[in-house]
């Protein structure tokens, strides 16, 4: 159940910092944001950014058991 949890706060810090970052029109180097179509609407999103978020996440929720 923390793996699920720690998925979901990665993708909400991806999300996030994606929105921030690429709504500038930049790329952020080795966050790699890209601009993703989904259905019918375009999203920033970054998979760095997603990974170590995600394990930041199940590695605190570790650390608090």
């Amino acid at each position: 159940m923390d793996f699920v949890k720690a998925l979901t706060l990665g993708a909400i810090l991806s999300a996030t910092i994606a929105l921030v970052i690429g709504s500038q029109g930049v790329s952020a180097g080795p966050l790699a944001i890209q601009l993703v179509p989904l259905a019918e609407a375009k999203i920033y999103w970054s998979w760095p950014v997603f990974f170590g978020g995600s394990g930041l996440s199940f590695a605190i929720m570790l650390l608090n058991r």
